[in-house]
């Protein structure tokens, strides 16, 4: 090559006598490497390879550019990208081809630079740059695929493949269960029963918490628990204690044939009859519910990093229920929790009433609601995963996560109103469902005031 050719392009046919021409070629491949994979193949070395990394690095940067548009512009359509099975395949395969790609561009790019020729103080800095931004950059696509890969078998292990349903009235039911199979007890009972409306527009959230030891249940006209019980859950029941949280053991154990389908339908006949129970006593139709296990959920307080509650009252850890031999308390004020702290904190029985559990089971709901930042999330999101099927179950549609994830957001930005069904209002003892129909109803579809002629 003549020395014309060689100083009008420096690049591709430097002067490899000279270490200061050399030292910044170096220099330069390295950082083209970086912010634009394949140039410097094009301008250094093998141009088809080049081209092949180029054309990759254009496609990544168009697809994230249009994805921040369309987030800011249409957020559920991302919503339903990312928590789509396929798109969570593609983007796997996709990331791990490209952190590959990137080794290979890398490699390359330092067989290029040729060291050997470079000034010998900067050799050790092109090597532990370049060594040091394929660690990120490939680590980073890495990352993405190991994390989409969870994704992937998060959503298939707690969501069901059903169609989704639509909104009744304008809103969506949803059936929270503190399911609690602790030691102490004999199977599952759930612990903790809550109605969740979110408004299918705006994302405005209500809570009705339904008392553990109502009686009397009434069941919608023409359900399985109906014809079981026409004039209700009273005492006629197969169980010892005929309340609303024996329902779900009593079904389970003595009348399962009720709801055949209910497994094939990701739900369990237990859970069917709390959802008819549950819509007899607010006269809501609940299209989906979640069960969440009262022990396994101090392994995703634990992902999480913890959570921060406000304790109202000494609260203690073990002992009897003359709160003899407690060797541990739960203070009063503010304070990080763990989740074995936080379990307890919810669970504990002795020293208050089910109403205070009732009121702490909430508190810590919404404090965990809290701690589900997209920071929080992301940074702990292999944690989380892992703890997740272990502590929800749902019939949540996989096809519907997007449009719900984004209510989500809307629900976290306006917090949620709770009602609790409880004395002095509602005595579960001789409880009075007309009015407690009448304080949802008017809770989610309160009438405005005509003005004033």
């Amino acid at each position: 090559m003549s020395s014309a050719a060689a100083s009008s392009k420096p690049i591709r046919y430097p002067d490899t006598r000279s270490r200061e021409v050399m030292t910044k070629r170096a220099w330069w491949l390295v950082l083209l490497n970086i912010f634009i994979p394949g140039s410097a193949q094009v301008l250094a070395g093998n141009r088809r390879l080049g081209r092949f990394g180029l054309g990759c690095t254009l496609t990544l940067w168009l697809v994230v550019i249009a994805a921040v548009v369309v987030f800011f512009l249409w957020p559920t359509v991302i919503y339903n990208v990312a928590t789509n099975w396929f798109a969570l395949t593609a983007a796997q395969v996709l990331l791990a081809l490209y952190a590959v790609l990137w080794v290979v561009l890398t490699l390359d790019t330092l067989r290029l630079v040729r060291l050997v020729k470079a000034s010998p103080n900067a050799r050790f800095a092109v090597a532990a740059f370049a060594t040091i931004a394929l660690v990120a950059v490939a680590g980073t696509a890495g990352y993405g695929a190991v994390l989409a890969g969870s994704a992937r078998g998060t959503i298939t292990s707690i969501f069901t493949a059903a169609p989704s349903k639509p909104a009744e009235d304008g809103y969506y039911n949803f059936l929270l269960l503190g399911g609690d199979a602790g030691p102490d007890r004999d199977g599952m009972r759930p612990d903790s029963t809550s109605v969740i409306s979110v408004n299918a527009e705006t994302g405005k959230a209500t809570a009705f918490g339904l008392p553990r030891d109502l009686i009397d249940i009434p069941f919608p006209a023409g359900s399985e628990m109906s014809t079981l019980y026409p004039d209700g859950y009273n005492d006629d029941c197969n169980v010892d204690v005929c309340q609303l949280n024996s329902i779900y053991t009593e079904v389970e154990l003595k009348n399962p044939d009720l709801f055949p389908n209910a497994v094939k339908q990701g739900s369990e006949p237990g859970i069917e009859a709390m959802r008819q129970a549950a819509e007899g006593i607010t006269g809501l139709k609940i299209q989906y519910y979640v069960l969440v296990d009262m022990y396994g959920f101090a392994q995703l307080i634990d992902a999480l990093g913890g959570i921060e509650i406000d304790a109202k009252s000494r609260v203690p850890m073990d002992g009897d229920a003359d709160l003899s031999n407690v060797t541990e308390w739960i203070e009063p004020g503010k304070q990080h929790m763990d989740g074995w702290h936080a379990l307890m904190y919810a669970r504990a029985r002795h020293g208050s009433t089910d109403y205070d559990r009732i009121d702490r089971q909430r508190q810590v709901q919404q404090a965990m609601l809290a701690q589900f930042s997209v920071a929080n999330v992301l940074t702990r999101f292999q944690d989380i995963a892992k703890a997740s099927p272990d502590v929800v179950k749902t019939d949540v549609p996989q096809e519907a996560l997007g449009y719900f994830v984004n209510l989500a957001g809307k629900t976290k930005e306006q917090g949620m109103s709770s009602i609790e069904f409880t004395p002095p209002t509602i005595d579960p003892e001789e409880p009075d469902y007309d009015l407690i129909k009448q304080m949802v109803h008017e809770a989610l579809w309160p009438v405005t005031p005509s003005p004033t002629p």
